[in-house]
């Protein structure tokens, strides 16, 4: 059985499955809804429900408290519908968003490489290619792990029939140990996507910056290889940070592209390379990279951050005291499930993984 689902104020119906819930069936029909976590605890997909019969699900009491239940909200991540409904959605649809539908993929491990002494670096041939806007994920099922995680693509769209993934090893993280010690070539893995709003707003004027770090550095290479390959004549400068040279991975790359594109420029920056006497590089954190390169003096450009919370807070504290303002900063930040257990208010774009 079947209910339609209108959305206002863009006058959007979709089709919502018996067993679905409301954003999942808006993401497979290629509508977009504000979301963060997926699963219930952040509150960034809440929506009024105008008319119809809604059952909330298993949505947390500190994203969805007691008077908002009884206001007739719910959270889309988890509330199914059990007759036609109507509701309000606070969407700001951007224009450079293309609206790919998620849908659902089987992928065989065609290589898991050692990118970093933590990281590794995974590839999946799909059954068929997937559409996606550079910068955006894909949830991946793993054996033995309850639910999905997500991961950012690092390939660009030009390569639809393959995903590469960068997958930091978490501590404790059961899916992360699972892709680092058990994973091996040939393996099938189910995943669905795409997913995001991490994008580059082409359609915006002005160069554009790129901070990275860790594993955070998968969305921005997906981002500007593609805008490379598609003769984009802005200026792409690319800060990676790392600890060390080791922690250091795709450098060749990097160093490579800025050798043969005029318009990019990359920096890395070690904050723990006092005791490296080979490194001639940026000494610091990545932030601090960036406000000596562009002396403090961001105004006028576009900047994309990818990384864990304290670099991307750290960053944007940079940026903002250089003139850069809120509309020009866009971010993707990687949280696990222990900080949202810590806040139940905040936003995470990841589980623990």
């Amino acid at each position: 059985m079947t209910h339609s689902v209108t959305i206002e104020p863009i006058g959007e119906q979709i089709e919502v499955e018996e067993d679905q819930t409301i954003l999942q069936a808006a993401l497979r029909q290629g509508v977009w809804l504000p979301f963060a976590c997926g699963h219930g605890t952040c509150g960034t997909c809440k929506v009024q429900v105008v008319d119809g019969d809604v059952d909330v699900g298993d949505a947390s009491p500190f994203a969805l408290i007691d008077v908002e239940r009884d206001e007739g909200k719910v959270l889309a991540c988890c509330a199914t519908v059990e007759s036609d409904v109507t509701i309000e959605a606070d969407i700001d649809v951007d224009p450079d968003f293309e609206g790919y539908p998620v849908e659902d993929y089987t992928a065989t491990v065609t290589e898991i490489t050692d990118l970093s002494p933590t990281i590794k670096g995974l590839h999946l041939k799909l059954d068929r290619p997937m559409t996606f806007q550079a910068g955006q994920y894909i949830n991946l099922e793993l054996p033995g792990v309850d639910g999905p995680r997500a991961f950012s693509l690092a390939n660009p769209p030009s390569q639809a029939d393959e995903v590469e993934l960068h997958v930091r090893l978490v501590p404790g993280g059961a899916a992360t140990t699972y892709i680092h010690e058990q994973l091996k070539p040939g393996d099938e893995l189910n995943l669905s996507g795409p997913y995001g709003q991490f994008f580059v707003r082409s359609s915006q004027p002005g160069d554009l910056i790129f901070i990275a770090g860790g594993s955070g550095l998968s969305s921005p290479q997906s981002m500007i290889l593609d805008l490379l390959a598609n003769g984009d004549e802005r200026q792409i400068t690319l800060f990676q940070g790392a600890r060390n040279v080791p922690e250091l991975y795709n450098r060749d790359l990097f160093e490579t592209l800025a050798r043969d594109h005029d318009n990019f420029t990359y920096i890395p920056a070690l904050n723990d390379a006092d005791n490296d006497p080979d490194w001639k590089g940026f000494k610091g954190f990545v932030h601090e990279a960036a406000k000596e390169h562009y002396e403090s003096r961001f105004a006028g450009n576009k900047a994309y951050l990818c990384g864990p919370p304290p670099m991307i807070d750290a960053a944007i504290t940079a940026l903002m005291q250089g003139r850069l303002f809120e509309r020009d900063i866009f971010m993707e930040k990687f949280l696990t499930a222990a900080d949202g257990a810590e806040d139940a208010q905040r936003s995470a774009l990841f589980k623990k993984i």
